[in-house]
C-alpha cells in the first residue's frame, strides 16, 4: 500500500525521471563494489594457476636433473612421480582455499549487514514486569514534552499538561503540523515522550504490557491499510476470536454493512492487497468496524471522516454520539467542526506542539479569546 501511494506521488509531480536517476545512482554504486570484488576474484583464478604450473615446472625441472645427475641413486623417477602427484594435491588445495577467502570476504560482508538489521533493539519494549490490565479510559498527560529525533532543536509537542477522564470525548483541532497526531500517538505508546508521562487508567504507558495496551486503546488513522484476505479476515485483526455474527452486528454499528452487503460474496469478500478493490470511504469504514471488534476501553480517531463523503460523515456523527453515550472514551483529530460541536465533551486548540486553548464546545466556539484559534476558526468555518 504504501509503494502504490509512493508511486501515485511520483507519477502526479511528474518526477519519474529524477526517480530513475536516483535508482541509477544507487545502482551504480553497487555495481561498483561488485565490480571490484569480482574483478580481485578474476584475477585470483589465474595467478593461482600460475602459481601452481610455475612449482611444476621447478619441480620436474629439480627433480630430472637431480635424477639424471645422481644416476638415480639419490632420487629416481617413482619419487618424482609422488612428489609431483602430492605437490598437485597440495596447490589445488591452496588454490581452491584462496578462493574460498574470497567468497567467504564477500558473504561475511553481507552477513554483517543482515545482522545489524536483525540484531537490532527497538527503542520500545516491554517493561520488566508489566501491567496486564487497564483499569478504565482516563488519560493524563503529566508535563509531556516529545520530539522526534534526540538531535532535534524544536520539540513536537512542548509541556503538554491535558487530564481526560474515562468515558468523556475531546476533540482536537489545530493547523496543519501543529502536531496533533503526534499527541495522539503517544497514547497508544507508537512513540514514548521525552520528558514527562502519559497515564491511561492510571497507570504509566511504559508500564503495560504492548498488546495489553494497544488491545485497550484503539487507533482509526487517517490513512488506513486492508490485508488481502476477506472483510471478516480483515474485521477479526480487532479480534482474532470475533465470531461473524460479532463482526456483523459491529458493522451495523458502524454503518458499514450496508455495503458489505451489497458485495457479491457479501463478507467473505476478498479484499486485495492495500484495499485496492474498495473505495477509500469503504475502506475507512472497515477501518473503524476493526477498532470496535476490539471492544476498547479508549478509542483514539485521526481525521476519521477524512475519506467520507457528506452522508458518510453524518453516519459517523452519529455512531461517535452513541459511542459516547455508552461511555467509551474518545480522543479525536479533526477538522469537522460538527463532531467538536455536537459530540466533544472539550474542544483542545493544538498550535505548534502547544495547547493553547481547552474548553467545553459552547464557549470554545461562541468565545474565541486567543487570536490565533480566531484565525483558524475564521478559515475553517
Amino acid at each position: 500500500a504504501a509503494s502504490d501511494v509512493y508511486k501515485r506521488q511520483v507519477k502526479s509531480y511528474v518526477r519519474q525521471d529524477y526517480e530513475k536517476e536516483k535508482f541509477a545512482t544507487a545502482a551504480r554504486d553497487v555495481q561498483m563494489d561488485f565490480t571490484r570484488a569480482e574483478k580481485l576474484l578474476a584475477f585470483n583464478n589465474p595467478m593461482m594457476n600460475i602459481c601452481v604450473n610455475g612449482a611444476f615446472v621447478v619441480i620436474i625441472y629439480l627433480g630430472s636433473k637431480l635424477i639424471i645427475t645422481s644416476q638415480g641413486t639419490l632420487f629416481d623417477v617413482g619419487q618424482l612421480s609422488s612428489i609431483f602427484t602430492y605437490g598437485f594435491a597440495i596447490l589445488m588445495s591452496l588454490m581452491q582455499l584462496s578462493m574460498i577467502f574470497v567468497m567467504v570476504t564477500m558473504a561475511d560482508e553481507s552477513a554483517h549487514r543482515i545482522t545489524e538489521v536483525l540484531a537490532a533493539e527497538p527503542t520500545i519494549a516491554d517493561p520488566a514486569e508489566p501491567v496486564l490490565e487497564v483499569a478504565d479510559g482516563s488519560i493524563d498527560f503529566d508535563h509531556v514534552s516529545f520530539k522526534y529525533s534526540a538531535h532535534a532543536k524544536r520539540q513536537a509537542l512542548d509541556d503538554i499538561d491535558l487530564h481526560i477522564k474515562s468515558g468523556e470525548t475531546i476533540g482536537i483541532i489545530g493547523g496543519t503540523g501543529s502536531s496533533k497526531s503526534s499527541l495522539v500517538n503517544l497514547i497508544s505508546r507508537l512513540y514514548d515522550v521525552t520528558e514527562g508521562s502519559i497515564k491511561v487508567g492510571g497507570k504509566d504507558v511504559r508500564s503495560y504490557d504492548m498488546e495489553t495496551l494497544r488491545n485497550e486503546v484503539a487507533v482509526v488513522l487517517q490513512k488506513n491499510v486492508l490485508f488481502s484476505g476477506t472483510i471478516l479476515d480483515n474485521l477479526r485483526w480487532g479480534d482474532k476470536n470475533a465470531s461473524e455474527e460479532e463482526c456483523k452486528r459491529v458493522c451495523r454499528l458502524a454503518c458499514a454493512d450496508e455495503f458489505i452487503d451489497r458485495m457479491p460474496e457479501g463478507y467473505n469478500t476478498y479484499i486485495e492487497q492495500g484495499g485496492s478493490n474498495v473505495s477509500g470511504g469503504q475502506k475507512q469504514r472497515i477501518a473503524i468496524v476493526r477498532a470496535l471488534a476490539m471492544n476498547p476501553e479508549v478509542l483514539l480517531f485521526d481525521e476519521p471522516t477524512s475519506a467520507l463523503d457528506p452522508e458518510m460523515v453524518g453516519e459517523v456523527l452519529e455512531l461517535m454520539k452513541e459511542l459516547a453515550r455508552d461511555g467509551m472514551t474518545m480522543v479525536v483529530v479533526t477538522h469537522e467542526m460538527g463532531f467538536a460541536r455536537e459530540v466533544a465533551n472539550r474542544v483542545i486548540f493544538i498550535d505548534e506542539g502547544v495547547i493553547k486553548v481547552d474548553k467545553p464546545p459552547q464557549e470554545f466556539f461562541e468565545n474565541p479569546d486567543n487570536p490565533r484559534l480566531k484565525a483558524f476558526l475564521s478559515k475553517v468555518l
